[in-house]
Order: structure tokens, then sequence, then C-alpha cells
């Protein structure tokens, strides 16, 4: 039981950090959305959204 609280507890907060690394690519860079929502192209959509979450994690670390 305690694993099953614990990978809802993970997928609820991976799904949020997901969630506000797109809502933040939609503001600051809403071009490469539209053209990747445009063309069916979604790679360099996934490629800016891994970035946002990596500088967002390494802010995180530096500050701990």
């Amino acid at each position: 039981m305690r694993l099953q609280r614990l990978s809802v507890s993970l997928f609820a907060c991976v799904s949020i950090a997901l969630a506000g690394a797109t809502i933040w690519l939609f503001l600051t860079n809403p071009v490469t959305v539209a053209n990747a929502v445009n063309e069916g192209e979604i790679s360099p959509l996934v490629r800016n959204l891994a970035q946002v979450l990596y500088q967002a994690l390494s802010g995180i670390l530096k500050y701990l």
C-alpha cells in the first residue's frame, strides 16, 4: 500500500512539473510552440521542454 501511495505521489509531482514547464514554454517561447503545432513536428517542442526542465532542476540544485 505504501508503494502505491509513493508511485501516485511521484506521478503527481512529475505531472505538475511537466505542466508548469509547458506553461512556461508557452509564455517564453510561443513561436516554437506555434510552429510545432502548425507543422505537427513535436521534436523542437520536446527539446525546449526538456531544456526548461533541466534549467529548473539545475537552479533548484544550486539553491540547495
